[in-house]
Formats: structure tokens, sequence, C-alpha cells
């Protein structure tokens, strides 16, 4: 039952952020946080959505664990953690940002305060643009700045973005949230000083199946095969696959199926100014009378 998976999978990725919210990451390598945080939503019954994503700082988003990678967290590093759990391919979608260091907790908030103060005026009915503006209002009135080019967007099954998008800015025109449909909100926020967008970094660790269709390389076909059965269109990243295929030799299979256009790769995306954000995210379902947030903590 679609809404019954969506409770479900809420109700693990809920769990799961509460404990990544109370942990002390610093010292740990992104590698040991994101197996930590896969493990756990496993642990509990439910598939990923997409590999955790352990974005740190200027880093907004799409940045998840190399295999064996090294990168160690300060007490300085902002750290996003925005992870997903699926059940039957219906997607739990949310985020927290942690930092040992108190000059961060003001942006934080920010965050926090922008995502709290959309779910609050939530029903079927509602624009998406109005969400937007009170995003921006919130984060503004703050003192930070609100990142334009990031939004939020509509799940589908197997489906992280299925086509609708939450602006966090108030925006001309948009669409009106429908009942019986899950969304993501998720409010980045950056400092005074940063750009307030987000461009492409060279870093890709993220893929996604883009098609099925048969390269003629048999080892290539293979784990297009192999990604489809496991993932199906759902995100994942190379140290999924290196269980199967030695890195080395992963690496360039994957990049073959890049270069066919089988497989897509998301690029890392970094604060134009390279200044720090900050994300919170929930999963909801509007109603007639208000809001489903899959993804609030019991």
């Amino acid at each position: 039952m679609q809404s019954e998976d969506y409770i479900k999978a809420g109700k693990i990725a809920a769990e799961v952020r509460e404990m990544a919210r109370e942990k002390n990451w610093v010292g740990k390598t992104v590698y040991e946080i994101c197996e930590e945080i896969e493990s756990q939503i496993k642990k509990r019954g439910a598939k990923c959505a997409f590999p955790v994503n352990t974005s740190i700082n200027e880093i907004a988003a799409h940045y998840t664990a190399e295999p064996n990678d090294p990168t160690t967290i300060s007490e300085s590093d902002l750290l996003k953690i925005d992870l997903g759990a699926q059940i039957n391919g219906y997607i739990a979608d949310t985020a927290v940002t942690v930092c040992q260091d108190p000059q961060y907790t003001g942006l934080i908030q920010a965050a926090e305060e922008a995502l709290s103060n959309a779910m609050s005026m939530i029903k079927v009915g509602v624009k998406a643009s109005d969400i937007g503006r009170t995003i921006e209002k919130t984060i503004k009135q703050t003192g930070f700045k609100p990142i334009a080019n990031l939004s939020g967007h509509s799940l589908g099954q197997y489906t992280i973005h299925a086509g609708r998008s939450i602006p966090n800015i108030w925006s001309v025109g948009g669409f009106t949230l429908a009942g019986d449909t899950a969304y993501a909100c998720e409010p980045f926020v950056t400092t005074e000083d940063g750009g307030g967008f987000v461009r492409n970094g060279k870093t890709k660790n993220i893929f996604a199946l883009n098609s099925r269709k048969k390269t003629k390389n048999d080892e290539a076909d293979k784990l297009l095969d192999y990604i489809w059965e496991k993932f199906n269109m759902l995100p994942f990243a190379l140290r999924w696959i290196t269980k199967e295929w030695e890195e080395k030799k992963a690496r360039d299979l994957l990049e073959l199926l890049v270069n066919k256009k089988a497989v897509q790769a998301y690029p890392v995306l970094i604060e134009i100014n390279e200044k720090k954000v900050a994300q919170a995210e929930h999963t909801f379902i509007p109603n007639d009378n208000g809001v489903t947030i899959t993804t609030i903590s019991q």
C-alpha cells in the first residue's frame, strides 16, 4: 500500500536522522559515517533510497563517500547528512546539519526554522511559490541567505525528483500542492556574504541509471543489469558496487556507462562564493486539513 509504505519509510528515516543529529561525528571519516547510517536504515527494514550525502562546509549537496574515503570531520566542519529510506520504492528523504562549533548554530537554526515554518502552512491547494516565499522570508529575517537554485521536489515510486519543484525563494508561477502526493521540502541556507547560488563541482560520485539500452560490452552490460536489479532508477554510489566488482574495474565500467549515457553522474554542488551551507529537510504528504510529515520524529 503506497501511503503505508511512505509512512513506514518516513518513520525509519526520522529515527536514523535523529541518531545522526545526536552523535558526535568529529574524528570519523565520511566513509564510516555513510556506512553506519546506511546500515542503520537497512537494520530497520528499509533500503537506502540514495547514498547518504555527507556534504561538508561550502559543499551544499551530492557528496557521498568514495570507497574507504579518508576525509575526516573536524570540530569546525558543518556536516549536512542527507539520507533516504525506501519501502517498495516509496521514499522518505530527510536531512540534518550537524556541527560542534557554536558559531554555526544560527545558520543551522535558520534552516530548521525555515523548514518548520514551511511545514506549518502546508495543505492541499497551497502554492509552491508561497512556500518559497515563507522559506526566503524566514531565512532573511535571521540575517542569512537562501540558496536560490536548490529546491525541494515531488517524489514518485523509485523516483527521487518526480518533476515538481518546491522553491526556497519566492518565484512567479509554479503549481499547487496535490493530495496523495509526496514531496520533499529542503531549505538550504548560507551566510550573508554567500552568493546564494550553487555551481557544479568537479567531483561526481553519485550515479543513477538513465537507460537500460545495451552497450555491446559484456561486462558493462552485466553492471547495467546489476544496477537495475539492485537500485532500479534510484541513485547509487561507487562503493555500493565494489562488493561485486574490484574498485578500478568498477570505476572503468561506470565511466564507460556514463560516456554511453546509460548512467548519469551527479556533480557535487558548491556555494558560488564558497561560503558555509546548512540544510534541513522533511518529506510530507498534504491533505485537506493540513499535512502528514512522514519524517517527523515520534
